[in-house]
């Protein structure tokens, strides 16, 4: 299951990427938020990746939408289990997925169209997890969240 998240400055791409996901027949579900309205990214980052998390299917991931992708995928990476890569190009949003494992895309609805969104999405649901070296780097960022000192 793919999760989907905006504020108002990532409403029109996410709209976009509930389309192309349709298109595509890849089941998702709308977090919010449904209009143009200003509404804050915080508690839609937090509410769409608590929904992600919370799915028994360890493949789900999600997009969060924003003005420049920045803010969502800050308020992303404070939920405990969530890494979240703002991405703005092809290269980026292959290798978050092959070599960081990351289980959220965050796109920028300001700095992005709709075409190169939707390569970014594409490449994101479609390239699997390198493992290997990159694992250990994943096992060390959860340390971290969990308040480990790596240079102990």
């Amino acid at each position: 299951m793919i999760y989907l998240g905006a504020d108002h400055g990532g409403y029109a791409l996410k709209e976009e990427i509930k389309a192309y996901l349709a298109e595509q027949e890849i089941p998702f579900v709308d977090c919010g938020t449904d209009s143009t309205a200003s509404v804050d990214y915080a508690p839609i980052a937090q509410r769409t990746c608590r929904a992600m998390l919370a799915d028994a299917d360890r493949d789900s991931r999600a997009i969060l939408c924003c003005g420049t992708g920045i803010g969502i995928s800050m308020a992303a990476n404070k939920v405990r289990g969530v890494r979240a890569a703002c991405c703005s190009d092809y290269f980026g949003a292959k290798y978050t997925r092959l070599h960081n494992d990351a289980n959220v895309l965050c796109l920028g609805g300001r700095v992005i169209g709709p075409g190169l969104a939707t390569e970014l999405v594409d490449v994101f649901l479609h390239t699997d997890f390198e493992g290997g070296r990159h694992q250990r780097r994943i096992d060390q960022i959860a340390a971290i969240e969990n308040g480990e000192d790596l240079n102990a």
